[in-house]
């Protein structure tokens, strides 16, 4: 038998070995790489999958609103992020609203950046004019409604609002972060701009006063907001349901109150949701700029609060005295009257004591006014886009006063009318001296004079003892009531606004 015999070089050997490791490592590295490219396009291809948006039908009930739609209209479509749907209900109206607003109709896209990236947004304006309308705005919002049953989330805007460009997306990101929510509020100021003479801007310097003092409130008791403000507020469709389910109703708002929007948000707290102020979406409404228009709206909110608050059963509305969002209305209304009774006892007393040579002036009565002026002020510098109107309505304290005896009016003629138990729409009311016709918003003035005149002819006819004695039990009373009252305001200017811009 023979034997074969191989000689091997073990250069060879090595060679061999050598080329087998490079070769299992190069197919180790292609392995990996491969693996690399398919992790890339397994999360490339996850990012492309559409995300679930929820679907925001925005719903603009239009009362005579030609010379605010249009801009209206264009703030919507600036939003970085634009509702599904916007739905404009015109009601009532006798101008061109409807006109203006169809040049809006129609599908809109564009390309919009929200959070640090571009995407092509879609939506479509739809007009309504549902002509004459017994309900006006509540029905405007509920014909709304029905429009939108397949939204997540209901955009009202009022016919004059206009909304900061992030506005939406703000309201959006908050009222997602928290399935609690049932609505949130923006933040809400009135733009002053165009507006001459002396009357017009002073009564939008108090307004905007007037609303960063309220929204500052709001935002310090844990961004709980009592109200619901129609002019800018997004609300969860499905909270809207369970009130009217909860409610035995068949839309979410109801003419049952003057402020629709005070009753909503109180049914959607009382359902177990919670109902906020934005922190920093927002929005600017109109401003009255008459004597007439202010009061009309002003008594109609308060004569609407006044119902909601007051115990007992008026027809179809029930006062809910202690439910948790009217605790802040009682606080107001408190705070009023206690304005009212400072002003005007001290008007008297100083009346009283001068005519009787009885009046000693002392510098501690500069405290209460000086503390109100730097409450004033702190307020104004709170606001995000203040400008030297506002501070100086502050700082001088003549504005401000005079806005408050007007609010005192206000808060006198609306309290008269509910204790009266007069039938009035007062919605009507509103619209009538919006339109310059009515001279209600005098009757305060007229009864304060008549007033004076009759107290003033009582006083003189009173003996000299007597005088002394009502002067030596009056102000003492008045001390106790300013020493009170100073000491609330001094705490309000004190606390800390922990960065909140109104």
């Amino acid at each position: 038998m023979s034997t074969i015999q191989f000689e091997t070089d073990p250069r060879q050997i090595a060679l061999h070995r050598t080329a087998t490791v490079s070769h299992d490592d190069a197919t180790a590295e292609q392995d990996g790489l491969g693996l690399s490219r398919y992790v890339r396009q397994h999360f490339a291809d996850i990012d492309a999958l559409p995300t679930y948006r929820p679907v925001i039908g925005c719903i603009i009930p239009a009362y005579n609103e030609a010379e605010t739609i249009e801009a209206v209209l264009r703030s919507l479509l600036k939003q970085t992020r634009l509702p599904d749907q916007i739905h404009v209900i015109v009601n009532n109206t006798s101008d061109e609203t409807f006109e203006l607003a169809a040049k809006f109709a129609g599908p809109r896209t564009a390309k919009k950046r929200q959070k640090g990236e571009t995407a092509r947004q879609t939506t479509e304006i739809f007009v309504h004019d549902i002509g004459e309308n017994p309900d006006k705005k509540v029905g405007a919002l509920n014909y709304g409604y029905s429009l939108i049953p397949d939204a997540d989330y209901l955009l009202g805007v009022d016919g004059d609002t206009t909304l900061a460009k992030d506005c939406v997306a703000r309201l959006e990101e908050e009222i997602l972060s928290d399935s609690r929510i049932g609505g949130i509020s923006a933040i809400y100021t009135i733009d002053d701009n165009g507006f001459r003479g002396l009357v017009a801007p002073l009564l939008i310097a108090g307004q905007r006063a007037q609303f960063a003092a309220f929204n500052m409130q709001n935002m310090l008791r844990g961004r709980n907001m009592a109200v619901l403000g129609g002019q800018c507020s997004i609300f969860s469709m499905k909270a809207l349901r369970e009130v009217m389910a909860d409610n035995h109703q068949a839309t979410p708002w109801v003419n049952d109150s003057e402020v629709e929007d005070s009753l909503l948000s109180l049914q959607i707290k009382s359902a177990g949701y919670l109902t906020k102020i934005s922190a920093r979406a927002r929005a600017s409404v109109g401003g009255m700029t008459t004597l007439r228009a202010l009061d009309g709206q002003q008594v109609k909110w308060n004569y609407g609060a006044i119902d909601l608050m007051w115990p007992g059963q008026r027809g179809d509305t029930k006062g809910q005295p202690f439910h948790p969002n009217l605790r802040l209305r009682w606080a107001e209304n408190f705070g009023m009257a206690t304005n009212i009774f400072t002003r005007v006892a001290f008007m008297l007393l100083l009346a009283a004591a001068l005519s009787i040579n009885a009046f000693v002036f002392s510098p501690w009565w500069l405290i209460p006014p000086v503390v109100a002026i730097l409450l004033n002020v702190r307020i104004a510098m709170s606001m995000k886009e203040r400008n030297w109107k506002d501070v100086l309505f502050a700082a001088s304290g003549i504005g401000a006063e005079v806005y408050m005896w007007l609010r005192a009016g206000h808060f006198v003629r609306a309290w008269v009318k509910f204790l009266s138990k007069v039938q009035t729409d007062n919605w009507a009311e509103q619209a009538k001296a919006e339109r310059g016709s009515g001279n209600s918003h005098l009757v305060p003035l007229i009864v304060l004079g008549v007033s004076f005149v009759v107290l003033g002819w009582t006083w003189f006819q009173l003996p000299t003892l007597i005088q002394s004695s009502i002067l030596w039990l009056g102000w003492p009373v008045l001390y106790v009531v300013t020493i009170a009252q100073t000491i609330v305001m001094f705490a309000k200017l004190i606390r800390r606004q922990h960065g909140y811009k109104v």
